[in-house]
């Protein structure tokens, strides 16, 4: 069976009180099973890590200096287990992009590169979101065909559900209309051969949008996983969740894609301790030889000494 690994975008600030946040963080993602979740907002400085006591995640962030206003930040949650098998951990961009590169089975030189996205709101000037896409683009562009890719976050764009005319990009189950944000998103998707999998699934209102505009309580899809159109196939499921608490005004986002992650490799110097077969000494034939064994080695080292 393939591994299954479960992506989230989830909203999480740990700019107060980081040990009790990550604490909640990390039960819910534990709730919901999720193996790795994109962090969004994380507004903490620098780069770092975190390893939650008694939890099961290891958090990694990236942001601004102590020195400047942090408005954004980005990160990563993975599990324990998973972060074992890390070659690298994941390499902040700014403080928004972060990427994380995981060796898949299919080869030595697969790879998946994931990357936690938070685009400039609406309300950024121009200049700061035309830098979040040039820099999102030159990641991109940098990662090899044979590899899959995958970008999770908050783009803070509408894309609206005119699957005709952005085939392949945008699902036949897209909701409500395009923000000023859209096109940049889907140009990208467009360039690329990317497509927004929150679309490909016919789901209640309530699984596909992720963010209620505080004024007119209008529920949007702002929020998601994306990939490459020739890994669609991968991706079982992606859908908002409403139980989910993590300090957030956003929906979880959910998706279970097909991964198979490759072991961390042992160095060569190490080897792997031969179990023995204990099962045998029930025989007495076995119980006799073993006996006489020793004692001949036991009359040897005697007779030595």
């Amino acid at each position: 069976m393939p591994f299954k690994m479960i992506k989230n975008t989830t909203r999480s600030n740990f700019n107060h009180d980081e040990d009790q946040k990550a604490g909640k963080v990390n039960r819910e993602l534990g709730r919901y099973g999720v193996d790795i979740a994109a962090l969004i907002e994380t507004r903490l400085p620098g780069t770092g890590q975190l390893i939650e006591s008694g939890g099961g995640y290891t958090f990694f962030w990236s942001g601004r200096s102590n020195e400047e206003r942090r408005e954004a930040g980005v990160g990563f949650a993975i599990k324990n287990h998973l972060v074992g098998k890390l070659d690298n951990i994941p390499e902040g961009v700014n403080d928004r992009l972060m990427t994380l590169k995981l060796q898949l089975q299919l080869s030595k030189k697969t790879f998946a590169t994931i990357i936690s996205a938070y685009a400039p709101t609406m309300t950024n000037p121009s200049a700061t979101k035309d830098k979040f896409y040039e820099d999102l683009e030159a990641i991109v562009s940098s990662v090899p065909q044979t590899d899959k890719l995958l970008l999770l976050g908050d783009f803070n764009a509408r894309v609206g559900k005119d699957h005709q005319a952005w085939s392949g990009i945008i699902g036949h189950h897209g909701i409500g209309n395009c923000n000023g944000n859209c096109l940049l998103l889907l140009k990208t998707c467009a360039t690329y051969g990317l497509t927004l999998t929150n679309t490909m699934f016919r789901l209640p209102t309530r699984n596909k949008t992720s963010w209620r505009y505080p004024r007119s309580k209008h529920w949007h899809m702002i929020d998601y996983l994306i990939v490459t159109v020739k890994d669609k196939q991968d991706v079982l499921a992606t859908k908002a969740l409403c139980g989910a608490d993590c300090w957030t005004d956003h929906r979880l986002i959910f998706s279970k894609i097909r991964l198979q992650i490759k072991p961390k490799r042992r160095p060569q110097a190490q080897k792997v301790a031969k179990r023995m077969n204990v099962n045998k000494l029930k025989l007495p034939e076995v119980q006799e030889e073993l006996q006489t064994t020793l004692t001949r080695q036991l009359s040897e080292l005697e007779s030595n000494n």
